[in-house]
Order: structure tokens, then C-alpha cells, then sequence
């Protein structure tokens, strides 16, 4: 069956025709409304407020003349059906993490991160001039979608535990939220990996139902309130060092907006991008002294862990290696990280090494 073509004539609760009625975009006096629907809780630092962000650039570049009605999670469709949503056209757009999907096709995962993947900067190097956007319409096409990056919160923590984690053994049996390939990985070393949507994860872990959990980083973690339930907080992980956001418009919608407003969809979506991850750098440092001074142990993963992480990360890739598209994403991504990784070690690594030494002497 054809996918695309199946996706069309159904929609998420209802008919083909409600869904229709659902997607009809609105216009009022020549101006276009557009329904977003997002992953995102309503006031979630970074993540939202890349969500926010965007729909603020598209209301403003536009002179109000095409703006976007934001639903949360709950709103519309719960938090991890924006997907089908949209693919649908039950909405118009969404604002998600597009790792969430990987059920619908493993390659959404590179768009977000994988395990030992690449930093923002290198994400956003491959998406732009290294073919990764070309890639994610490729995937997005066959659900009906054109795909944005729209956002990113640059390296996440490696979690929030009530235990050490003195070696890989302790994950074993350990109930722990890790969504995407990362979550897989951890899988692969005995734990029991769960994918909740973001405004649970307070109730979860502070019932018990969850052992551990990964966020995103200090500033959003701080403001969701981990702390309050869990003491122990890894600072480094091995499964997002750079996560990117997706803002994805129905192709049928996307295709009906006159060029200028393509490219306000474009522009506003690189514009979250480079304003998501400079909010999340900012503010990161304070917020990590805030939870430190509130008793939170900030810790590092030990060497034999990451190299679990590692063998464990390898086997997980090497699973999705008989769907084609998913190899194309591997290897242009990993070609990407190829190129740029050693003028980076070279000039920023090294440089950053030796500011510490020279500004800390003495």
C-alpha cells in the first residue's frame, strides 16, 4: 500500500472528511491561520519557547498576514501524535523533537540526535551545506510533510538518578526515560526504557515509577523541577550532544502558501534554531549553580561506562542498516562529521584547551 496515499485518506479519531474540515486553514480579511500542534507543554523553557519563538517570527515577518494557532499537548492530539497529525492533516504544522517518530521511519533520529553524533554546530553544518536538509524532506515526503529544523538545546545532561551509576551493571532493571536510538542503547544494557511525554516526567519520577530520566539540560531541567525529586545529576551524555527540533508543515498546506510565505516558514524556522541554542547556552552556567547550591551532586559517567555506551551505540546503528534511506542519512551524516571534525580539534578544541590553561594559571 502507499503509504503517503494511506495516510491522506485517514486521519487520528475520526474520518478522512473530519480531517479535512479539521486542516482547512482560516482566513479572515486576506490573512491565513495556520494550526500548530507541539510536543511541548505550555511555559517548558527552551523547547516551548522555540515553539514560541517561531510562531512569533512567521506573525511578524508576515506583517500578521500569516500566523500560527499553538496548541499544547492535550489541546488537539496528545503530545506524541503531532506526527500523525499533521501527516494527516489533522493540523497544519508541529513542533516537536523528531526522534519521537523513529517508529514511522528509524532516519527521523538524525534530525534530533544519535548516540555519539554531532554537536550543534555540526548538525546544523550537515543540515545546511552537507545535504541533511535535503535528506529530512526525503523522509518527510513520504509522510506527506515538508520538514524544518527549528530549534536546539544544544548538549543534554546524562540524566537526573537517586543513584550513582558506578558502572553499566547499574543499569541493569533501572526504569529510565530516554527517548530515540539513546533510549534503545540503554535498552541494550538491561534497562528498562520508558518514553513519556515531557509534562509527566515531574509525577513520574517523584512516584517512583521512574528511577532516572533525561531532560534536556540545567536551565530546562531547573525550571521542570527534577531537583525537587532526584539529587543526583549527570552533566555529560552520550546520546544527544546536539538536539535539534523539527517544525514540520503538512505538504498539501505548505505547497498551497505563496513563495514569500515559504520562505517565512524557512527563515523563522533557521532564526529558532540560532535563538533556541543561544538561549540554552546562556543560560545553562547559572542555572547549574542554582541546582548545585540547592544540593544537586553534579557527576561524570566513568570511562568503562561511555565505552558501554559505545559498543552498545554501535550494535543499536548497525540494526537500522538494511533500510536504504536510513543508511543515505548514516552516511552523509557521518561523512559531515568526518570533514569538519578535524579543523574543530584542531582550532576550537585546542583553543579552548589552552584558554583554560592560561587564563587558570596562577
Amino acid at each position: 500500500m502507499d503509504r503517503r496515499s494511506f495516510l491522506k485518506t485517514s486521519a487520528l479519531g475520526g474520518s478522512a472528511a473530519a480531517a479535512t474540515t479539521l486542516a482547512a486553514p482560516l482566513y479572515a480579511q486576506g490573512k491565513r491561520t495556520l494550526t500548530m500542534v507541539t510536543s511541548w507543554p505550555r511555559g517548558f523553557a527552551v523547547l516551548d519557547d522555540a515553539a514560541t519563538y517561531f510562531n512569533t517570527m512567521v506573525d511578524e515577518m508576515s506583517d500578521g498576514n500569516l500566523t500560527i494557532e499553538k496548541k499544547a499537548p492535550g489541546e488537539l492530539v496528545g503530545a506524541f501524535e503531532v506526527f500523525d497529525a499533521v501527516s494527516s492533516g489533522q493540523a497544519d504544522i508541529y513542533h516537536a523533537a523528531d526522534y519521537y517518530f523513529i517508529g514511522q521511519h528509524p532516519g527521523l533520529a538524525y534530525f534530533t540526535a544519535v548516540p555519539f553524533g554531532g554537536t550543534a554546530q555540526e548538525l546544523t553544518n550537515w543540515y545546511l551545506h552537507g545535504g541533511g536538509h535535503e535528506l529530512h524532506n526525503q523522509v518527510g515526503e513520504i509522510f506527506n510533510m515538508k520538514m524544518f529544523l527549528a530549534g536546539n538545546s544544544g548538549s543534554q545532561s546524562g540524566g537526573w538518578f537517586r543513584k550513582e551509576i558506578n558502572s553499566a551493571a547499574d543499569f541493569n532493571g533501572l526504569k529510565f526515560r530516554m527517548p530515540g536510538l539513546g533510549g534503545k542503547v540503554l535498552g541494550k544494557l538491561g534497562a528498562s526504557v520508558q518514553n513519556i511525554p515531557g509534562g509527566e516526567l515531574y509525577q513520574a519520577l517523584s512516584s517512583g515509577a521512574l528511577d532516572g530520566l533525561e531532560w534536556v539540560g540545567p536551565f530546562a531541567d531547573e525550571r521542570a523541577g527534577f531537583q525537587e525529586v532526584a539529587k543526583i545529576y549527570y552533566t555529560a551524555g552520550f546520546h544527544e550532544p546536539g538536539s535539534g527540533l523539527t517544525a514540520s508543515v503538512n505538504l498539501d498546506v505548505f505547497n498551497d502558501l505563496t513563495p514569500a510565505q515559504q520562505k517565512i516558514i524557512e527563515y523563522s524556522a533557521m532564526a529558532t534554531t540560532h535563538t533556541g541554542l543561544a538561549e540554552t547556552l546562556a543560560n545553562n552556567g547559572a542555572a547549574l549553580a542554582r541546582l548545585q547550591q540547592q544540593g544537586v551532586k553534579t557527576m561524570q559517567f566513568p570511562d568503562d561506562v561511555w565505552d558501554a555506551f559505545g559498543t552498545a551505540s554501535k550494535e543499536v546503528m548497525d540494526e537500522n542498516m538494511d533500510d536504504t534511506l536510513f543508511a543515505d542519512i548514516r552516511g552523509s551524516f557521518e561523512e559531515s562529521l568526518r570533514s569538519s571534525a578535524e579543523w574543530l580539534q584542531k582550532s576550537d578544541a585546542f583553543y579552548v584547551e589552552q584558554r583554560q590553561r592560561v587564563l587558570n594559571q596562577g
